[in-house]
């Protein structure tokens, strides 16, 4: 057991290194846990009952007509004005002087230790800009003149929820920081806690403060649905909730009573052989709270992004821990060649196996690796290596788990979420936000910029965007580029509207964060800025490359099409940037392969070792596991993203610890006796000389190595010159680089001519078939190839080359490549 503070942490199986910043302190415990949850939760009461649906400001109807209808109806209009002054004119006693333009970080408590001396920001005053017209879409792309009545009608709604926030929030940015009037704040005299729950009838906050007596401290209602309650400092002065303390705020609701944890929580920790967790009152002591360090790095021209799950980080089977991450795995990706790492369930997830992805407490961090203040340490430690962090982020569902989460939270079903169907995803098994509604807009954004502002986070992957969407979220509909399958009434235009403010909020706020959305639907204009018209992502996960692959990988390699490939690579919104992948953690996860468990199957168990002679299937899965990586990032976007283990072959698959279930369906699901041996990362395997794991390990390396110092995902020349179907020959330039692959499984071909755009002399700057990587040494790395006039392949110029058998090799103009490469 690991004691924090007062906080004592679950912690088998764990492996921890204690974070000394942190606010860890085996000198001062405080067994908070020693008693059961409070006696008055009570789960039997929690049968869902139809209830008349919650006010919720700003929910309009999906469709055109009747939305605009509702927009300009006088009575629904004051209706909103009424709610939102409401909400606005809460008395914020402990908030009084807090300001509303961003000019940086804004502590929560308006305090700095002053024996630590902070980064400073850098940044001048910060704001969103204003809505623009909106138009510039239609020059991008003409094609969508066709549906501009849908995507004028978008813009209009945006713009007008704008003038909204504007009117009675006063503005995004102070919208935003909903977490200065909502869940605990701290004032000088005392703490202050509210909550939004408008179907409960009564109200009270318990807690190890308060021996969980829902008697004691009884909170106020106003006619806006918002609960109350401030609590005086103690007579020494202390605060009256003690750090590290269990709370829950005691509900009468329409189904029945119940305990849940604050919505906006800032810690929630699952005691030792309890079920449901309990919500945190997180304030540690000034000399206590971590203090950033080493200011955030600049937005690189090209992301090479390291997908990183840290509980499954370390090489043995446990749970690993914030500083653990910090100490030995963030180094190594620094090493691997990669500038930003995008770090998977981080909020808080009460079921482990979901990888993050039915998220219950939006605004803690997950409680399994450590505490806020040990994340804040893994976060700096990054900026300290020029690494950006991104986090994926959740908005686009939310978990069912009434006990910890946000399902039923007020004993309502359309608090949070859409209420009945629209509100439940079957296939995800989770609620679905009500993005129409004014405190959900609220809570959503807020969360973002908590993340941005507290934990210094560079941006974000916002997972699941396609099922914000759609009303169909993407489900057993198959995307073929017609732009009425994005343009109509199965579009969610409250979803898309929230997703162009928050990208607003991000961009605005944060000029150098980086927003990427998961859409596997292809949206039109996803990646175009929010003035022009578009949704306003800077990337969209290029998600059909990986899907290509695993298709490719099913068949036997005569059947494999050049022009498939390039098509896939290629395709791609022109001004639109793409995060390109060739597997991600999806790929990994059991019931699926990862790409080196399709080429090389079972015998990467008995084949992998130097000592031993190889198998065909394992020349040929070492060979094209390089080909595939290469290509993908030569040729499928603007930035790469790997997950963690996949860049040196990582063998099997993630298996969480989980026991028997029976599906509701009756199919019996048999677990692994709870096992963590398939949920870590052999790191190990990458690093032993001894395996030929070792050589894929080095060649990702140097192909991170070679983009940063090529800068090819970026550069503005890309051309494809060859696609022979009979050599199974790609050729291509992108930048001032010639990339050459050689498919063919036996044919190797000598005075092999290349075009290329430049003359000159060129020599080789990457060899999949380099020793050093695991291949046969065909080529000759001092060997010079100069430039011949005359058009070949539609390009100017050409020079001869011998193209081996499966190798991917890549030649660079002698001058620009005089620079030695530094891996």
């Amino acid at each position: 057991m690991v004691y924090a503070s007062g906080i004592r942490l679950p912690c088998v199986p764990h492996l921890y290194k204690s974070s000394a910043p942190s606010g860890f302190n085996g000198d001062r415990r405080r067994k908070i846990f020693a008693g059961k949850s409070s006696k008055e939760f009570d789960a039997s009461p929690l049968i869902i009952t139809a209830s008349e649906k919650v006010l919720v400001p700003g929910s309009q109807s999906d469709d055109p007509s009747a939305v605009t209808d509702q927009l300009e109806t006088p009575e629904t209009v004051s209706e909103d004005i009424e709610v939102r002054n409401g909400i606005e004119s809460l008395q914020m006693e402990d908030n009084e002087n807090v300001e509303i333009e961003d000019h940086g970080p804004v502590t929560l408590q308006g305090k700095v230790s002053s024996e630590k001396s902070e980064v400073k920001s850098e940044v001048g005053p910060r704001s969103i800009p204003p809505p623009g017209a909106g138009q510039k879409i239609y020059e991008i792309d003409p094609n969508l003149l066709g549906h501009r009545q849908h995507l004028d009608y978008r813009y209009g709604r945006y713009k007008q929820m704008c003038e909204d926030i504007d009117k009675y929030e006063g503005g995004l940015a102070a919208f935003s920081r909903g977490y200065e009037k909502f869940g605990f704040i701290r004032s000088d005299t005392g703490i202050t806690y509210r909550e939004w729950a408008p179907g409960a009838k009564s109200a009270s906050l318990i807690g190890d403060f308060n021996n969980w007596n829902p008697n004691a401290d009884i909170m106020t209602r106003n006619e806006f649905g918002v609960w109350e309650i401030f609590l005086p400092n103690n007579a020494d002065g202390s605060p009256p909730i003690p750090h590290g303390s269990r709370v829950k705020i005691h509900m009468d609701t329409p189904s029945g009573i119940k305990d849940s944890i604050p919505a906006w929580i800032k810690f929630s920790v699952q005691a030792p052989g309890e079920i449901p967790y309990n919500g945190i009152y997180y304030d540690p002591p000034e000399e206590e709270k971590y203090v950033f360090q080493h200011p955030q790095p600049k937005k690189p021209k090209s992301l090479r992004i390291y997908e990183a799950h840290v509980g499954m980080s370390s090489t043995e089977p446990i749970i690993n821990t914030y500083a653990n991450f910090r100490d030995d795995v963030l180094p190594r990706i620094k090493r691997l060649g990669y500038n930003a790492v995008q770090i998977m369930a981080v909020q808080e997830h009460s079921y482990y196996a979901s990888f993050g992805y039915h998220v219950t407490n939006f605004f803690a961090p997950s409680s399994r690796c450590g505490t806020p203040d040990d994340l804040k340490s893994l976060i700096d430690k990054a900026h300290e290596l020029g690494l950006l962090v991104l986090m994926d982020i959740v908005h686009s569902h939310a978990s069912n788990n009434v006990l910890d989460g946000l399902n039923m939270f007020d004993g309502t079903d359309g608090h949070y979420f859409h209420s009945g169907s629209r509100g439940y995803h079957w296939m995800w098994d989770s609620r679905l936000f009500n993005y129409g509604s004014w405190e959900v807009l609220r809570f959503l954004l807020s969360n973002a910029r908590w993340w941005l502002e507290e934990y210094k986070f560079d941006g974000f992957r916002f997972d699941g965007v396609t099922s914000m969407m759609y009303t169909h979220h993407g489900l057993q509909v198959a995307f073929t580029g017609n732009y009425s399958e994005y343009f109509g009434f199965a579009t969610d235009v409250d979803a898309v509207v929230y997703l162009m403010l928050v990208n607003d909020m991000i961009h605005g706020l944060y000029p150098e964060a980086v927003s990427i959305g998961e859409d596997v639907s292809g949206m039109p204009t996803f990646c175009i800025p929010v003035q022009d018209g578009g949704v306003g992502f800077d990337y969209r996960l290029q998600m059909a490359i990986a899907d290509k692959w695993i298709q490719l990988l099913k068949k036997r390699d005569e059947d494999w099409k050049m022009g498939e490939i390039v098509h896939t690579m290629t395709n791609r919104r022109w001004l639109e940037k793409c995060v390109a992948y060739a597997e991600s953690h999806d790929q990994a996860l059991v019931g699926d392969k990862t790409i080196a468990f399709w080429l090389m199957d079972k015998d990467m168990y008995d084949f992998m070792a130097l000592d031993r002679p190889s198998t065909p299937l394992i020349d040929r899965g070492i060979a094209l596991h390089k080909m595939i990586r290469l290509i993908t990032m030569g040729l499928g976007g603007e930035a790469y993203l790997n997950f963690m283990g996949n860049e040196f072959g990582h063998p099997e698959w993630i298996d969480f610890p989980r026991v028997d279930q029976r599906l509701p369906n009756g199919q019996f699901v048999p677990g692994n006796n709870f096992s963590y041996d398939k949920c870590r990362r052999r790191f190990d395997l990458g690093d032993a000389d001894y395996l030929r794991y070792r050589g894929m390990q080095e060649f990702d390396r140097a192909m991170q190595h070679l983009e940063e110092k090529y800068g090819f995902m970026t550069s503005e020349h890309q051309y494809v010159s060859r696609k022979d179907e009979g050599d199974r020959v790609i050729v291509f330039e992108r930048g001032n680089l010639v990339f050459v692959f050689n498919f063919h499984w036996n044919s190797s071909y000598s005075d092999y001519r290349v075009g290329c755009l430049k003359p000159g002399k060129y020599k080789i700057v990457l060899d999949s078939d380099d020793p050093l990587f695991g291949g046969y040494k065909r080529l000759d790395h001092n060997a010079e190839y100069f430039s011949l006039e005359g058009w070949y392949d539609d390009q100017p110029h050409s020079f001869l080359v011998y193209a081996p058998s499966r190798t991917a090799v890549v030649y660079a103009l002698a001058d620009e490549e005089e620079q030695p490469l530094n891996v």
